[in-house]
């Protein structure tokens, strides 16, 4: 049994962590790119060079995090519901 409540209290402590930083930041860097807003690409020699724009994130380097992103859609979904 204590097994059980040591799992739900780190899997709550997990939750309302993620939940804390989505509601402070609630951008993260984009994956894609890794938050430079661009792909990095060789040249012939082997040296780094500016690649194309992102399409993920379209240049800014950012994303919103999956659970702001579904806060957002319940909140928008809850307000059209009460109008």
């Amino acid at each position: 049994m204590t097994l059980l409540l040591l799992a739900l209290a780190c899997l709550t402590v997990v939750t309302l962590g993620y939940a804390g930083l989505c509601a402070v930041q609630p951008f993260g860097p984009c994956r894609a790119c890794r938050g430079i807003g661009f792909q990095t690409t060789t040249d012939r020699k082997g040296r780094l060079k500016r690649g194309k724009d992102c399409r993920r994130c379209k240049t800014t380097g950012h994303r919103i995090r999956t659970g702001r992103h579904l806060y957002n859609a319940w909140r928008r979904t809850y307000r059209a519901g009460t109008r």
